[in-house]
């Protein structure tokens, strides 16, 4: 546990860079699931996330030969940006090691953030690669490495969080959600919750495609996965930090894991119902109150909007993957007879008049008494597959439902 009074101190030093950030009731949240559910909004951070904390107290912590050789770490952009922004500030060098699959907005706010003092370099495809390549960097050249979680300098700036919580608060907070990547922001707010508000619930929340935190809980040891899904970029990590998983195995009341399909829900909910646009970590607190709508019936929530850093090109997909988790969209490899007339016999015999085809791909063949076309449609509602599945039964439709294959539908639609 990281002791109250070097949070406190974090607070101190953030004053007049890191913005304190209001806790604000959502109505819509609150109605919903029959409770006070407020947001505590870090994506209204100059770097539009909490990592801007946890970085500059590091950063500025420095001693001066420190300074002079300079600083380098790894990221998956929401740590780059707020080291980014610190170096600017204090005027330090910085080499910021990046996935070459990070989204090109984190990039681009990177590079604005740091100007002439930041060079970015894109190594691998997870932040444990860039992550592996930034410690070689540091080894050879020097340079300090500003870890994005797992240091007790880092951890205090991410603790702040909390301590703003606890100070606006006006009534006692009976469950506090947050998400996990690496373990950071997990680690800070529980220190002070633990000290501060004991009675609290700490709920974790992890994305189901990269659950290192709670398998590593359950192994009772710090656990590296061998695989994860990246789409929730800014809390996909392999391994979580030694330090975070020690302070989150003594300290959390639970773990959630959220598909990534909901967190995308979340993501255009927020949009469209509140003008909120998130990151996709930054919906995984809100994105969890489903699997605890019993449990926070009538108490006081708070949920951490964690980041905002998010790239327009991706609400496609986001849009895309969300459907398919409501039962909305769906793909099939279907087998038409090669006549004229089959396609036309589909969409009026097998189609509902609320369903619409949203992908085609077919090529006829020569001498084949059918020919495979992958169909992607839309439904109004996710009850009717089972009358299409049926339909298409009855009318002796050879088909295969991809949605449920994942690598071959990778192959085919992405």
């Amino acid at each position: 546990m990281i002791h109250l009074a070097k949070i406190q101190e974090a607070a101190e030093n953030l004053k007049g860079v890191a913005v304190h950030t209001p806790l604000v009731k959502n109505e819509n949240l609150s109605e919903r699931f029959d409770a006070q559910v407020y947001l505590k909004r870090e994506d209204l951070q100059p770097v539009r996330s909490y990592k801007l904390r946890g970085a500059y107290h590091k950063i500025s912590s420095l001693s001066e030969n420190d300074i002079k050789l300079g600083v380098v770490c790894a990221s998956a952009g929401n740590h780059a940006q707020g080291v980014a922004f610190a170096c600017r500030k204090l005027n330090i060098k910085a080499v910021i090691y990046m996935p070459i699959t990070t989204p090109a907005q984190k990039i681009k706010q990177v590079k604005l953030f740091g100007k002439e003092n930041v060079e970015v370099v894109l190594k691998g495809d997870t932040f444990d690669d860039a992550y592996n390549e930034a410690l070689l960097f540091s080894q050879k050249n020097k340079a300090v490495f500003v870890h994005p979680f797992d240091d007790e300098l880092v951890i205090s700036g991410q603790g702040t969080v909390g301590l703003e919580i606890v100070e606006d608060s006006k009534c006692k907070i009976d469950f506090l959600f947050f998400p996990i990547g690496g373990g950071g922001l997990a680690a800070g707010v529980v220190s002070v919750f633990k000290q501060l508000s004991p009675e609290t619930n700490l709920i974790g929340i992890e994305p189901q495609g990269a659950a290192s935190m709670k398998t590593s809980l359950e192994n009772g040891k710090n656990t590296a996965l061998t695989n994860i899904d990246k789409f929730v970029d800014g809390a996909a990590v392999k391994r979580v930090g030694d330090k975070t998983f020690e302070i989150c195995q003594h300290s959390l009341n639970d773990i959630v894991l959220v598909p990534e399909g909901k967190v995308c829900t979340t993501i255009l909910q927020l949009y469209n119902e509140e003008a909120i646009v998130v990151e996709p970590a930054g919906a995984l607190s809100i994105a969890a109150l489903d699997s605890y709508k019993d449990q926070i019936k009538g108490k006081n929530v708070v949920c951490i909007v964690s980041g905002s850093n998010n790239d327009i090109t991706r609400m496609e997909e986001i849009k895309e993957r969300s459907l398919m988790f409501e039962g909305l969209k769906h793909y099939f490899i279907v087998n038409f007879p090669q006549r004229p007339g089959a396609l036309k016999e589909f969409v009026n015999d097998v189609l509902g008049e609320n369903d619409d085809i949203t992908y085609f791909q077919f090529t006829k063949k020569n001498n084949r008494e059918e020919g495979p076309a992958v169909v992607g449609v839309e439904l109004k509602y996710s009850s009717d597959l089972d009358s299409m599945e049926q339909k298409m039964k009855t009318k002796k439709i050879n088909y295969q439902h991809l949605n449920e294959q994942k690598e071959l539908f990778t192959h085919l639609i992405f």
